[in-house]
């Protein structure tokens, strides 16, 4: 189903995560699930993964991980501030330690000049911890492309949450 590498990352996050009995907790817009799917395929996971936020509609935001609708009117949903608030608004709605979340510009459509087609943002927060944010401009390498090179950034970028 995922390539070899996202199972890879997938399996070692587990396996990293369970050492240090760590929960992790997903939200995702533009991969609507995907990350938190990679990581139930892994045998054990529900050792360590919690839960999952598929919050692709603003609404769901707004309800599910308490990012204001001002922040999504102004900044727009694909931006640093709300990749944050996802990931924060995730761990404080989870019993989780570990927290990213995804929101991006998959295609084909949807792009404007200042949020252009493969632009996604991402943010982890650790509980007790700073929230790091990464931003990633793809290009419009087509939708599947954008989603799974997405899921294998959050999954990279929930290791190193783990492992700091």
């Amino acid at each position: 189903m995922f390539s070899l590498e996202i199972e890879t990352l997938a399996r070692l996050l587990i396996d990293e995560a369970r050492e240090r009995r760590l929960r992790v907790v997903t939200a995702e817009s533009c991969t609507g699930g995907l990350v938190g799917g990679a990581l139930v395929g892994v045998a054990g996971s529900s050792d360590v993964y919690e839960r999952g936020f598929i919050t692709y509609s603003n609404r769901a935001k707004e309800e599910l991980l308490g990012v204001p609708g001002d922040l999504i009117a102004d900044a727009g949903a694909v931006s640093e501030p709300v990749a944050r608030i996802m990931a924060e608004g995730a761990l404080a709605a989870a019993n989780a330690h570990v927290s990213v979340a995804v929101t991006g510009v998959a295609g084909p459509g949807g792009g404007t000049a200042l949020k252009p087609v493969g632009l996604v943002h991402f943010a982890t927060a650790r509980a007790n911890g700073p929230i790091v944010h990464r931003v990633e401009r793809m290009g419009d390498i087509g939708r599947e492309a954008v989603r799974l090179a997405s899921v294998a950034i959050a999954l990279e970028m929930l290791r190193d949450r783990i492992a700091a």
